[in-house]
Parts: C-alpha cells; sequence; structure tokens
C-alpha cells in the first residue's frame, strides 16, 4: 500500500475513533487503534483532536501510543492520567517530554486530588531546576495542595518565601485559600491574622473570603464571631449569598434546632437570595436528626421545583437517616430512585444501607453491598470494614471477621476502637473470652486504648462464662486503666450480678454509683427494676420506679414494658393492664413488646381468647403485629388444641410478609406435642415448608425429635428418608432422636442398632446418647446390661452427670439392687449431684418394700437436707408401708399439708382403709390428723365418716366428729343437701345421736357426692 494511502487509512481510522469515542463506545474504539499500523502516522491536527479525545475517555495509556509531543496533547493524556489516579506513569510522561509550566501546574493538582501533596514541593524545584518559570496558578494549586493535606503551615512558608525572597504576589485566590487551609484545622485565629494581612497587601477581602471566614467560626461552634464576619462583610459592601448563609443553617441544624435554621433560611429568601442543594440538603439533614422524617421528605420533594435539584449528598442523608431509623424499605425505595436518575452513590450512601442490612442480621445483604460499591470504583475505608466486621461478628462469623481485618491491614487501612470491640464482642458471644483478651492485648499493643463499650462487653462475657470474681477482675483492670466509669459499665455490672443472683450487690453497687455523683439513665433504672422483679422483690422494684420519676425522668416504653412484663409473669393481669392504661394516659403509646408480653402471659396460662382479644387491640391502635406476635399465638393455640384458629393465623402471619422461621416451627410442634394432636404435625410441617421456610438440619431434627417422643418411629424413618434425598447429613441430634424414638416404642433392640449406625457414620454421640438409652434400659427392667453402655461412654471420653446417675440409681432401686442402688447414690452425692425426687422416691419404696423403715427414714431425711420437696407420692409410699402411724407420730404429715408442693386432696385420699378404719394408732390419732386438715381448708371429711358409717364403726364416728370437728368453724350447716339426709339417717340407724345436731358436723356432703 503506498504510504499516502496508509496516511489516508490511518485518517479513516483516527475519525472513526473519535466518533467511537463521543458515543461513548469505548471499547471499540480501542480495539480500531489496536489495528492501525504502527508505521501508520495520522496528520498532526487529527491527533490533536484523537489524544484528548482517549485521555479524557479514560484511555490514557492508548493515548501515549501516538507519541503527544505537541503541549496540548500532553497536557491532556497528564491531566488523564492524574484523573485515573496514575501518577507514576504521569511523572514518567512529563520528565521524558518538554512539559510546559502548565503541565507541571497539572500534575501538581493531580497530587493534590491524590493525597500526595508531600511531593508538590519536589515537584516545584524540579520545575525551577528545569528553568520553567512558575505563574499565579502554580503559586494556588500548590497551596491549595499544601492545605488540603493539612500541612498548613508549610504553605504559610510557601507563601512568606515566594513574597520575600521571589518578589511575587498573591492573588485573592491564594490566600482565600491559606484562610481555608487554616479555618479547615480549626485555627480561626490565625486565619484572621492571614485575612489582616491580605488586606495590609492591598488586596481587599472578597466575598469568597468571608464566606470562608463565616464557614470557619462557624464550623468551630464560634457563631458570635461568625455573625460578627457577616457584618463586617455588609460594612464592606459585600453582599452576602447563600454560601454566607448555608453555615449558620448547619450550625442551628446541629446545635440550636432546626426551628431557628428555618428562621434564618427565610430571612434568607426574604432579602433576596435564593438557596442551593447544599443549603437545603442541610435543613433535610436536620429534620432528619429530629425524627421529622415527614418534614424532612417534603422538603426533599419541593428542591426540584425551586430548582435545587438533590444531589448524591440529599439522598445519601434521607437514605442514610431513614435506615439508621429502622425504615429501611423507604430507604430503598429512594435508592432506586437515585440510581433511576443518574445521581451517583457515594462510599457513605453504600456503608450507611450496609449497616442498615447488618441491623437486620442480613449478612449476605452486607456483603453484596460492599461488592456494588467496588465495581463502583470507591474504595471501602475504616468505616464501611468495621460495618462488615460487625455484621459478621454479630451473626457468629468471627473467623471470617478476622480475615476482613486482616484484608484492612493489607490496605493500610487502620482498624479504630470500634472495630476491634466489634471482634471482642463477637468471641464473648461465642465464649471464647481468652480470644477476646488477645484482642484487648493487641489494640493496646497498636497505640488503640479500650474504651467503655470494649471493657463492657468483656465484663458481661465474663459474668457469663467464668463468673463474678472474673468479671469484676476485669472491671478493676479497667479502673487501672483510666478508664472513667460511664452508664455503660454499670448497665454491665448490674446485669451481671444480677444475673448471677446477687441482686443486693447489684442494688448497692447501683446506689453507690448513684451516690458518687455519675448520672444513671433510664436503662440503669430498667435492668435493676427488671431484676428486683424477677427476684421477687416487688416492693423494692416499685421503690425504684418511684426514684426514677422524683429524679425527674418520667418512666419510657421501655420501663413500663419491664413492669407489665414482670407483673404478667407474676400472674397479676389487672395490675399489668393498669399499668397499660397508666402508660396511655402518660402520652406513651405501647409497641410491639408491650402487647408481645401479655400475649405471652395470657398464652403460657392457655387463656388464648384473652390473648387474641388483644392482638385484635393491638391491630386497633395501629401496632402490626411481628413475628415473635404470631409465634406466640400460633404455638398457644395449638397448645389448647384450636388447630383451625391457630391455621388461620399462620395464613395471615405469612400474608403479613413473615416467613415462618425455625423457632416457629419449634414452637409450633412442640405445641401439637403438648396438646397431643399429633395428627397435624406432619401436616403443618409440610405447610411451613411450601410457605418458605428454610429446610436444614435444625428443621428436620425438631420434626424428628417431636415424632420420635411419641415413639412414631415410622414415620419419624420416612422423614429422615426424605431428609437424607435432600442432601442433609444426619447429625448427633438426629441420632438421638432416633434412637428416643425406638425405646418410646418399645424396641430397645432398634436403639442399640441405631447407636451402632450412629458410630459407623463416624457421627459422635454425645451424654443425651448415652443417657436415653441408659433410660430405655431402665424402662424395660434391664438395669443390669448399664455397664455395656457406661464403658461405650467412658471410651467416647464421657463422664456421667445428673441424669446419668438418676436413671442409673432409680433402675436399680425398682430392680431391687439396693447394694448397687446406694453405691451408686453414694458416688453421686459425693460428686456433688443431687439426686431428683423420683430417685429418692424409688430408693425409699424399695427399702419399705423390704421392711428397711430406718434406712427409708434416713433418706427421707437426707432427702430434705439436700433441699429436695416430698412430693405426695413419697409421703403416700410412706403411709402405705404404715411407717408414720407405727411409730406414733404424725409429725410427717403435719409437715406434708404444710407443704405447697403437695396435693393434699390427692394424698389424703390415698391414706387408704388403715387409716379411716382407725385400725393404726387409733382413734385420738386419726382425730388429730383430721383437726389439722381441717385447719388448712375444707377438706371434704364426710367421705371418710360415711365409710366408717358403713362399716358400722358409729361409735368411732360419733367420737371423731364430737373431738375434732365440732370447733372448727365452717364445717356446721342446718341445710343437709338431700344426699345429705340420706346418710345422716342411716347414720342415726347407726347409733349416732342427734341431740343438739353435732353429728351435722361430719355429714357436710356436696351435691355430687
Amino acid at each position: 500500500m503506498a504510504p499516502p494511502l496508509l496516511r489516508l487509512h490511518a485518517s479513516f481510522l483516527c475519525s472513526l475513533a473519535i466518533a467511537l469515542l463521543r458515543a461513548g463506545r469505548l471499547s471499540a474504539a480501542s480495539h480500531l487503534l489496536s489495528s492501525l499500523p504502527a508505521s501508520s502516522s495520522p496528520p498532526a491536527p487529527l491527533l490533536r483532536r484523537l489524544i484528548p479525545a482517549l485521555a479524557s475517555s479514560g484511555l490514557a495509556a492508548a493515548a501515549i501510543r501516538f507519541h503527544p509531543a505537541d503541549p496540548v496533547s500532553l497536557n491532556a493524556v497528564l491531566y488523564s492520567y492524574c484523573r485515573l489516579r496514575l501518577l507514576r506513569p504521569a511523572i514518567a510522561l512529563l520528565r521524558s517530554s518538554r512539559p510546559t509550566t502548565v503541565a507541571y501546574n497539572l500534575l501538581l493538582a493531580g497530587l493534590s486530588d491524590n493525597a500526595h501533596a508531600r511531593l508538590a514541593p519536589a515537584v516545584l524545584a524540579e520545575m525551577c531546576k528545569r528553568g520553567l518559570p512558575f505563574d499565579g496558578v502554580t503559586v494556588n494549586t500548590l497551596l491549595a495542595a499544601l492545605c488540603r493535606n493539612g500541612q498548613v503551615d508549610a504553605a504559610a512558608g510557601l507563601a512568606d518565601m515566594l513574597l520575600l525572597h521571589r518578589g511575587a504576589g498573591m492573588d485573592a485566590i491564594g490566600w482565600n485559600t491559606l484562610i481555608a487551609g487554616y479555618c479547615r484545622v480549626g485555627d480561626t485565629p490565625t486565619a484572621l491574622s492571614v485575612a489582616d494581612r491580605m488586606t495590609a497587601q492591598g488586596l481587599p477581602m472578597d466575598v469568597v473570603g468571608y464566606n470562608t471566614l463565616v464557614a470557619g467560626f462557624c464550623r468551630a461552634g464560634e457563631v458570635d464571631a461568625a455573625r460578627g464576619m457577616l457584618d463586617m462583610m455588609k460594612e464592606a459592601g459585600v453582599d452576602p449569598n447563600v454560601a454566607t448563609y448555608t453555615p449558620f443553617i448547619v450550625y442551628y441544624c446541629r446545635t440550636k434546632g432546626v426551628e431557628e435554621a428555618f428562621d434564618l433560611y427565610e430571612g434568607m429568601v426574604r432579602n433576596g437570595v435564593l438557596p442551593d442543594v447544599v443549603t437545603l440538603s442541610a435543613l433535610v439533614a436536620g429534620l432528619c436528626r429530629d425524627g421529622r422524617f415527614s418534614e424532612a421528605y417534603a422538603l426533599f420533594r419541593e428542591m426540584d421545583k425551586v430548582g435545587a435539584a438533590p444531589n448524591h449528598v440529599t439522598y445519601c442523608t434521607l437514605i442514610d437517616s431513614l435506615a439508621k431509623a429502622g425504615r429501611g424499605k423507604e430507604s430503598l425505595s429512594l435508592l432506586g430512585e437515585m440510581v433511576s436518575r443518574g445521581v451517583v452513590m457515594d462510599l457513605v450512601t453504600y456503608t450507611a444501607l450496609m449497616d442498615w442490612s447488618g441491623k437486620q442480621s442480613k449478612t449476605d445483604e452486607v456483603k453484596d453491598k460492599l461488592h456494588f460499591a467496588l465495581s463502583d470504583n470507591l474504595s471501602p475505608n475504616g468505616v464501611t470494614y468495621t460495618v462488615l466486621i460487625d455484621t459478621l461478628c454479630k451473626a457468629g462469623n468471627v473467623d471470617e471477621a478476622e480475615q476482613v481485618l486482616l484484608e484492612m491491614e493489607e490496605k493500610s487501612i487502620s482498624p479504630n476502637v470500634v472495630t476491634f470491640s466489634s471482634v471482642i464482642n463477637g468471641f464473648v458471644k461465642r465464649g471464647l473470652l481468652d480470644k477476646a483478651t488477645e484482642y484487648k492485648r493487641m489494640m493496646k499493643e497498636r497505640g488503640i486504648n479500650p474504651n467503655v463499650v470494649t471493657y463492657g462487653t468483656l465484663i458481661d462475657g465474663f459474668f457469663k462464662f467464668q463468673g463474678q470474681d472474673a468479671a469484676l477482675e476485669v472491671y478493676h483492670d479497667m479502673l487501672c486503666e483510666g478508664v472513667e466509669v460511664n452508664k455503660f459499665i454499670v448497665d454491665s455490672l448490674v446485669h451481671g450480678l444480677r444475673r448471677n443472683g446477687k441482686i443486693e450487690e447489684a442494688m448497692a453497687l447501683f446506689k453507690d454509683m448513684s451516690g458518687s455523683g455519675l448520672s444513671l439513665d433510664h436503662v440503669n433504672y430498667t435492668t435493676l427494676i427488671d431484676g428486683l422483679f424477677k427476684a421477687g422483690d416487688m416492693p423494692t422494684a416499685f421503690k425504684f420506679g418511684q426514684e426514677l420519676m422524683d429524679r425527674n425522668m418520667l418512666p419510657d416504653a421501655v420501663v413500663y414494658n419491664v413492669f407489665i412484663n414482670c407483673l404478667c409473669m407474676l400472674g397479676k393481669f389487672k395490675e399489668a393492664k393498669s399499668f397499660l392504661t397508666e402508660m396511655r394516659n402518660m402520652g406513651l403509646k405501647p409497641d410491639q413488646s408491650t402487647y408481645n408480653t401479655m400475649i405471652v402471659s395470657h398464652c403460657r396460662k392457655g387463656e388464648t381468647a384473652k390473648a387474641l382479644k388483644l392482638l385484635h387491640e393491638m391491630k386497633m391502635s395501629s401496632i402490626k403485629p411481628n413475628l415473635i406476635t404470631y409465634n406466640t399465638l400460633v404455638a398457644g393455640l395449638f397448645g389448647t388444641g384450636a388447630v383451625e384458629k391457630a391455621k388461620y393465623l399462620l395464613n395471615e402471619m405469612v400474608l403479613a410478609g413473615f416467613v415462618p422461621s425455625s423457632l416457629t416451627h419449634r414452637r409450633v410442634l412442640q405445641a401439637c406435642s403438648q396438646s397431643r394432636r399429633l395428627d397435624v404435625i406432619l401436616d403443618i410441617h409440610e405447610w411451613m415448608m411450601n410457605a418458605g421456610l428454610h429446610a436444614d438440619i435444625t428443621i428436620y431434627n425438631t420434626l424428628l425429635q417431636v415424632l420420635c417422643y411419641h415413639g412414631m418411629t415410622r414415620k419419624a424413618t420416612v422423614v429422615l428418608e426424605e431428609m437424607l434425598g435432600s442432601g442433609i447429613a444426619p447429625d448427633t441430634i438426629t441420632f438421638n432422636a432416633l434412637i428416643l424414638g425406638h425405646c418410646k416404642s418399645s424396641h430397645l433392640d432398634n436403639a442399640f442398632a441405631t447407636y451402632a449406625q450412629m458410630l459407623h457414620q463416624n457421627i459422635s454421640p454425645n451424654i443425651a446418647t448415652f443417657n436415653t438409652l441408659l433410660g430405655g434400659l431402665e424402662s424395660f427392667g434391664r438395669i443390669g446390661e448399664a455397664g455395656i453402655v457406661l464403658i461405650e461412654m467412658e471410651k467416647s471420653g464421657l463422664e456421667p452427670n445428673n441424669l446419668t446417675y438418676d436413671i442409673l440409681v432409680t433402675g436399680h432401686g425398682k430392680q431391687s439392687n439396693k447394694v448397687e442402688a446406694m453405691r451408686l447414690y453414694c458416688e453421686m452425692v459425693g460428686k456433688g449431684f443431687v439426686p431428683k425426687v423420683s430417685t429418692y422416691n424409688a430408693l425409699i419404696s424399695d427399702f419399705t418394700k423390704a421392711g428397711m423403715m430406718t434406712q427409708a427414714k434416713e433418706l427421707f431425711k437426707d432427702m430434705q437436707k439436700r433441699g429436695v420437696h416430698p412430693t405426695s407420692c413419697t409421703y403416700d409410699i410412706l403411709s402405705r408401708f404404715e411407717i408414720l402411724c407405727l411409730s406414733g407420730s404424725y409429725l410427717v404429715i403435719v409437715k406434708m399439708v404444710h407443704d405447697p408442693a403437695v396435693e393434699t386432696f390427692s394424698y389424703l385420699c390415698g391414706l387408704d382403709h388403715r387409716i379411716i378404719g382407725g385400725t393404726v394408732g387409733g382413734v385420738l390419732i386419726t382425730a388429730e390428723l383430721f383437726r389439722f386438715v381441717a385447719t388448712i381448708g375444707n377438706f371434704p371429711v364426710h367421705v371418710f365418716v360415711f365409710e366408717w358409717i358403713k362399716n358400722e364403726l358409729a361409735e368411732r364416728t360419733s367420737a371423731i366428729l364430737f373431738t375434732s370437728l365440732w370447733p372448727i368453724q365452717g364445717y356446721c350447716t342446718k341445710h343437709l343437701p338431700s344426699q345429705g339426709k340420706k346418710r345422716w339417717l342411716i347414720a342415726c340407724r347407726k347409733g349416732c345421736k342427734a341431740s343438739d345436731r353435732r353429728a351435722e358436723l361430719g355429714l357436710v356432703l356436696d351435691s355430687g357426692f
């Protein structure tokens, strides 16, 4: 091809590339130019158009290929490199060419924008070395670079050098740059002195200089000085503009309130100064800060009408505020609008949305938003990474959080105290206190001092996992480090002490902190009041509630919720309702927590009708039920057998946008189990799966546990096959459920076969596995085979626990293996375990059957000494074998009738005819027994009297009536029911005397007898 033709071809390709670049088709333009032969040389005028087009499109590397020689092309490529933050290629290009002053000015501007201002003096020195003159733009650019990097003194030194040594003057832009630099670092006095030097040089202050000083004073909180500057500005004949008023508006919104800001705004508009997007964005932010979201949104919508379209700051402010206020749906809607309008999102917006998703425990969404930020060429900062780390730690993914922390350090992004505190919180939640302490040490080594949040988190963790002494040691370490106690620490200490049963110590600490001048808040009082209620100390709880009000801290909704919750727990629903009424009278709105508390209490008592009434009241008050509300009600309805109502509520829950959770699934299936509605268990499970319940190992284990508890092993096997078909592998809980199911369905051999299968699949058994097998052996009288199970337990490195010993002792007791039962009993108590009452009953029963009364009585005493309360069954065992009456003592009976844990009526009905007939212990002891019975309430003594009459023991009947029952009020009546009259006639025929109607005392019969 001839050279002219080649040149023509190159010109055509270059023209086409320019057209493609203008159309935004960058990849097509780049591909087209790559096909251009290296030997071709487009005309210089065309290159002067092509190179800037490539550079402005970000294709600086492609532009370099054409060796930009003329100043315009060279400057275009330099500008492109600087804009893309490619400073090394920019410097290399500058040094390999013949640049002008403009080229160096562009490089200086690039250094300033990319936080490399420290290199600016060296570039200026190189410029001087190459003999290039610097102009006002050079000086101003250099000053801006240094000031932006915080090197204001260096900038001032440079200005002095230029003025004194080089005789170069500075224009207003340079002086204003210095003023802005000092204002930015908060040094307003020096900024004012620079302004004085400027006027001394013969340059009057312009509107930019005045505005800079006004903004600096407002930012420093010196609003009076800012007003003085405004007055000086007017006196100098400089008219204020929107940039003058905006700093005042921003200051008022942040400190004195939005009303003053709006007063100034209205005055500004009256003076003919129209607001811009910055002014209106500041007002939107102020309204959001006050929680006035409706007004903020209305002003946001007015911005377009006044010609100040919302920018990314306005959108980000509103999105961030709505997200933090928990109004995520509205913030996401604004985000969609922002994207559709082409408003570029910044890192603040992404971080705010990540934070909102994190607070909703949506870890995947947080990661997605970070990915979107990266795809928009936004580099995450420390705050962004901290949000991600905090979300991961709260979700329990501490290992992944550690990896993110390493990534931060690799990118030279320094973690701060919040970052480390989040990681420490993650380890504390998992009980890994050693790791948490290690991170605290790491913080201190890096010069980051742990704050009250760090120490409060550690105190909480040590209280929970290592006890009071360890937690208080952390507290003392905190004091030694000079960290002052605040409300957060007090709350951690009070909460920890009361959780450990030390409510008195918690109260003493609370009083000490309050007396030392520390200002305690609602949260502190609420924590203590809640602890006092749960400790049963209602009077003191109310006393602290009164103290709260005496300190002019009116109770908020949380305080009322604590009172309502605790009263409901104590069964005092009327009092709880009165608190609800008082809460409304105080102008406080009950929230979801308030109603959920009362609904939970009613459902716990089986009062589902009252709970549903509260749900209706809740809806009428425009309070939306949440997942807790629905979970509680649905479980409560299934628990009472109201299946259709429960299904209706489940449908309502799904229509309200709630997906059944694993908690919903577990509570509902357990409720069906308790009400023995086994017919609906599988149907409900399937319904929840169709409603969006995510099937995982937890869901299947819950279903298997419920089915196996009732011995429904065939259905459980079908569920297991479905689970395996879904690719979900069984775990220890799965096999434990199946073993229990086989034990419950009387297939003990299948239970042991399942255990063998468990080992074959390399799934480790736990203590519950072995206890279930032992329980099966005990139930079928095969406790003699327990040794095999105990050997397996030992192989697994497990020790018997309280339940293990209860099963073994009970099993051997039932089989009359007294020696082995007592050996195990002694071993059990020697290890500090306390036997259950059923274990004692089995031992006492075994000894009484053998007539070993002394040993039985010793066990009975030991039982009470260890704080185990006898039940009616215990007393029945003793009375049945005549221990009490043979000894001529009824003291144990006296203890029994005053024991709230014993059902007196059921016990006395089981005394049988040995005592009723007076054959043991005689009439006097029997009379005394009835005297004690009568003192505790209207017990139907007539049952026994009639038995005596039937057995022709009339004389003994009269003796009982006259010696025991006559002095007791409430047993005498002149009007007997018809059944009573018939029995009275029988009594008379049998020899009872009716002279003074005293015999009626023993014949008070209820109509149902």
